[in-house]
């Protein structure tokens, strides 16, 4: 690499690799390094993450515009942005002709290089000047690598050609060019990248189902690259009986066919012959049977491109394993093809089609004539196969309909009725991947499968064809058919038929042996089971089974155990609605169905609605089971949970001692529901403020659930959360912290990142650091939280509320005054339309609005506030609650901001003496009414007792808080100011190290 060579990143569209890739050369020849985009990165690689370091590490960036380059809706925001960051260093060259309105405004104006309707020597020189500057040659510029008059060398053939000196190649049979590709870039450069990796032949097999577009990425490619090559033949390779009849065409064209040779001896020619030939490239379209194939690739430094149904190529070709379009592919199709089509009804009508191109592309064609998107979608449902045989899609030689029955019915001329049988049973399954250990241990009792049960061969034996069809696409230990393939083979069976593969779906499902649904080491399975079982045309055919009520109540607690409230609440919905109809109201199985629904609800944050179904649900069970019996007091501890969530305390409290004292009799002491109801009673002690206690019995319960369940059961770490957080109510920060990062991390490897008990782990952590004073760490987990939880539980969810209020109370920490105003605002507007005037968390939100108004210094609204939040804590929660002193102890501080000294100092005394007498002497909360009052003694010029106080606030500050904590510095410096106003200057100076402060010093309050 020479002293003046660059590192430059070329930036391209995908349809303009070919000029990528020649400009890349040409720069590398030059002596350059060069990474082009998308080209060095790897599938899977995030782009922006990608194009953000090149750009770091590039000296420049060398821009290929084109109408491709600037295509609608192919910049995202980021990626746009990231082009535009460095225009100082943006070198742009045009490969075709450019209007201004085709250019961005943020890059329009910009000074560009045409490179296109030049020769290579001319495209050369005007490129290398472009990144180089204008430098006058001393000699006429000639094409790295290109012959001269006195050099025998001949070209390099792995070059680059320039794109725009050439037509097509000199031997070409290819049809046109399909004006409506879209979409596959990434299969694309993966193609491209693999068939130019090497010197010999590279042979590519892109195989995947019918329709899915295997046909049309070759014929793109051909045409995109064809600037690259001089021979490019292409070969319908679906019989290969007459493969060397192709050949021989293939090559007459050449002109080395013989005429009496015969088609084997020219085809033997054929192949002699592109051994020594470069830049050819041949395309074996269809190719179904490799092992007939295979004997008839050609060798040499040429590419072949295979497309196939058949998987089967490994140890011939290097293979691509074509799937349906991206989600972001198929509404780029649409979007460009259907006028006024909104990205949502784009997003469902894909769905609905699973993203198939053929698909996608018949449904357009019928949209297009004039039905409507609605009627298009509900006939999808009714009418698939009659749907999908209208096509009048030039590019695709059938429909999607036609496409299926053919192979169905090659399927059972080849005497494979096993894998047509497998393949209907299939259809009525769901289209997620279908475990083949489902099939193996049900087979016994499948009654639509012919052949012999016992046969341990079979599943592959009817799996491979199927493969060979591009009917499924198999796995490691599961194959997949997809959702239209499925709809037309439903469609077509018969009634019998179709009550018959019912009941072998029945059996397979409930041929799955599936553990416990809380344990998440049987997630995966649940996981699957429950996508068969939610599709909609599986659920009408089993809901009403009698045998598979077990597997669907383990799914539906299996939803709700795994943090998945919406899909359990559906599910549950459903199946209540279904069974109550079926077996009436007080039947168990309803009841149990019940109690999930109510769960659901719960979980989704409807707690009226909960505790509705909830107390419905006890009383029926009450009356048909008894008092005592387990069911019983699972819907009683139910409606205990849910009035807690409601903010009725007291009654909550009442009915959780009951449950308890009933389950240790009836359970014993260690059964987990016995543990679970002590956790929870202590959990109603937390919100009634009696934390000694709490915290005692979550300490019982954690150490009996370790003992019984395990360290990492869910309920254990449920345990550890609940007992770090009465360990920051009491005050002890430290090792509320320590717990909190111990359960988050457990949680986050069992349950996974966005699973609501994680989340609730990453917001106590942060209130963690927050009481630590640790602001800006705090509001950072507190923002991701956020985030989360309106992704996972929505805007209005009480978690999230929870998470948007501790946001705003972090930003308040920061100074953020403005912004902390505007969150809280918003949360206490949902918090009222959700959860009630008078719910504690709402009385929260409107005290921590006023806390933000008297920051602002708006004092009189603040204590107007301030009085009405009081009264409602006194009202709901009783006088000696903690939230109560709280809310006492902010207006206290407004009445000080306000003047009226002597009631504020009233108020901190009595303040002070209930939070020693119900927090203890050592409580954060406590020290901080010690340092309020502290204030108000000192504007009243009581300076020995505020000095005193302080004091010993102080000395308690920094045993318990530690000397860097943000309230031991306030303290100190509270202290500090009024050791300066009594005239003990020197002490005051010792006490923070420096000389006097000069300017009078107003006290830093912390308000809760």
């Amino acid at each position: 690499m020479t002293d003046t060579a660059q590192r430059f990143f070329v930036s391209y569209a995908g349809p303009d690799r070919a000029w990528a890739e020649w400009v890349g050369w040409q720069l590398k020849r030059a002596g350059h390094q060069v990474e082009l985009d998308r080209w060095d990165w790897h599938t899977g690689d995030d782009f922006v993450q990608k194009m953000n370091l090149a750009l770091d590490e590039a000296d420049a960036v060398v821009g290929l515009f084109s109408k491709n380059y600037f295509a609608a809706g192919r910049w995202t925001r980021e990626e746009l942005s990231a082009i535009v960051a460095v225009r100082g260093r943006l070198v742009p060259v045009a490969i075709e002709a450019l209007a201004d309105d085709d250019i961005p405004a943020l890059l329009a104006g910009r000074l560009r290089k045409d490179l296109h309707g030049l020769d290579e020597t001319a495209a050369t020189a005007a490129l290398l000047e472009a990144v180089h500057g204008p430098v006058p040659p001393t000699s006429p510029v000639a094409f790295p690598g290109a012959a001269t008059a006195d050099s025998t060398t001949e070209p390099d053939p792995q070059r680059p050609r320039l794109p725009s000196s050439v037509g097509l190649p000199e031997v070409w049979n290819v049809r046109r060019r399909n004006p409506d590709f879209s979409g596959r870039e990434a299969v694309m450069a993966r193609l491209r990248t693999g068939l130019v990796s090497g010197h010999q032949a590279v042979v590519q097999a892109l195989h995947g189902m019918g329709g899915i577009g295997k046909t049309q990425i070759a014929l793109e490619y051909a045409h995109r690259f064809a600037s690259q090559y001089d021979i490019v033949w292409w070969v319908d390779a679906e019989q290969a009986d007459q493969l060397t009849v192709r050949y021989t065409e293939f090559a007459d064209r050449l002109g080395i066919a013989k005429p009496d040779a015969g088609t084997e001896a020219n085809s033997h020619a054929l192949l002699e012959h592109l051994r020594t030939r470069h830049r050819w490239l041949l395309i074996l379209d269809n190719a179904e049977q490799p092992d007939q194939i295979e004997r008839w690739l050609p060798e040499g430094p040429g590419h072949v491109l295979v497309t196939s149904r058949n998987p089967d190529w490994h140890g011939i070709a290097h293979q691509s394993d074509l799937d349906v379009f991206t989600r972001t592919d198929s509404l780029a199709y649409f979007q460009a093809r259907i006028p006024g089509i909104t990205t949502e009804q784009a997003d469902l009508l894909a769905q609905d089609l699973g993203d198939l191109p053929l698909a996608l592309a018949q449904a357009v064609g019928v949209l297009r004539s004039g039905m409507s998107l609605d009627r298009y979608r509900q006939l999808l449902t009714t009418n698939t196969a009659r749907l999908l045989q209208e096509s009048d899609v030039r590019d695709y030689p059938a429909s999607l309909a036609a496409t299926v029955n053919i192979a169905v019915a090659r399927l059972t001329d080849d005497g494979h009725p096993d894998a047509a049988a497998l393949l209907r049973l299939g259809a009525f399954l769901g289209p997620e991947p279908i475990p083949s250990a489902w099939l193996e241990v049900a087979r016994p009792r499948l009654v639509t499968v012919p052949g012999d049960p016992n046969d341990p061969m079979w599943l592959r034996n009817a799996l491979r064809p199927l493969g060979h069809f591009g009917l499924v696409r198999t796995d490691f230990d599961t194959f997949q058919i997809h959702r239209l393939t499925q709809a037309i083979l439903r469609t077509e069976a018969s009634p019998d038929l179709a009550t018959a593969i019912r009941d072998d779906v029945t059996a397979v499902l409930t041929a799955v042996n599936l553990g416990d649904p809380e344990s998440p080491a049987n997630w995966p399975m649940f996981t699957s089971l429950t996508a068969h079982l939610t599709t909609p045309h599986v659920f009408t055919g089993v809901a009403d089974r009698p045998e598979l009520r077990p597997t669907l109540s383990k799914a539906m607690y299996f939803l709700l155990c795994s943090g998945l409230p919406r899909a359990a609440h559906d599910l549950v919905e459903a199946l209540h609605q279904a069974w109550s109809t079926d077996l009436g109201p007080d039947h168990p199985d309803v009841l149990t169905c019940a109690q999930y629904l109510g769960h659901a609800s719960a979980a989704l944050g409807d707690y009226t609605k909960a505790c509705s179904i909830i107390k419905d649900t006890f009383a029926r069970r009450r009356r048909v089971s008894g008092e005592d019996h387990p069911d019983t007091l699972q819907s009683a501890n139910n409606l205990a949970n849910t009035l807690g969530h409601l903010g009725e305390y007291a009654e909550a409290r009442r009915m959780q001692e009951d449950v308890l004292a009933r389950r240790r009799r009836v359970m014993g002491e260690d059964h987990p529901d016995t543990l679970t109801s002590a956790g929870n009673l202590a959990g109603i002690l937390s919100e009634l403020g009696e934390y000694a206690e709490a915290r005692r019995i979550k300490v019982d319960v954690l150490a009996g659930l370790r003992r019984v369940l395990g360290e990492d059961h869910p309920d254990t770490l449920t345990s550890v959360n609940n007992l770090a957080t009465s360990l920051s109510d009491l005050g002890e920060y430290a090792e509320a912290r320590r717990m909190q990062e111990d359960v988050l991390a457990r949680r986050r490897r069992v349950l996974g990142e966005d699973h609501p008990d994680t989340l609730q782990s990453f917001g106590n952590l942060a209130t963690s650091l927050s009481d630590l004073g640790e602001y800006a760490e705090a509001r950072r987990m507190h923002e991701d939280v956020l985030a989360r939880r309106r992704r996972v539980m929505g805007e209005d969810h009480p978690d999230t509320l929870t998470s948007a209020n501790n946001l705003a109370t972090s930003l308040s920490e920061l100074g953020e005054y403005a912004e902390a105003r505007r969150m809280h605002e918003d949360v206490l507007a949902r918090r009222r339309r959700v959860l009630g005037e008078d719910h504690p968390g709402t009385l929260t939100s409107a005290g921590n609005l006023a806390g933000i108004l008297s920051a602002l210094g708006e004092y009189a609204e603040a204590r107007r506030m301030h009085e009405d939040v009081l009264a409602g804590f006194r009202r709901v929660l009783g006088e000696d609650h903690p939230d109560t002193l709280t809310s006492a102890n902010n207006l206290a501080s407004i009445l000080s901001e306000l003047g009226e000294y002597a009631e504020a100092r009233r108020m901190h005394e009595d303040v002070l003496a209930r939070r020693r007498r119900v927090l203890g002497e050592d409580h954060p909360h406590t020290l901080t009414s010690a340092k309020n009052l502290a204030s108000s003694l000192y504007v009243l010029h009581r300076y020995r007792e505020a000095v005193e106080l302080l004091k010993d606030v102080r000395a308690r500050c920094l045993r318990i808080l530690g000397p860097k904590h943000p309230e031991t510095v306030r303290v100190t410096k509270n202290l500090a100011a009024v050791l300066t106003a009594a005239g003990r200057e020197f002490e005051a100076q010792r006490l923070t190290s420096r000389g006097p402060d000069k300017k009078k010093s107003r006290f830093g309050r912390k308000r809760r």
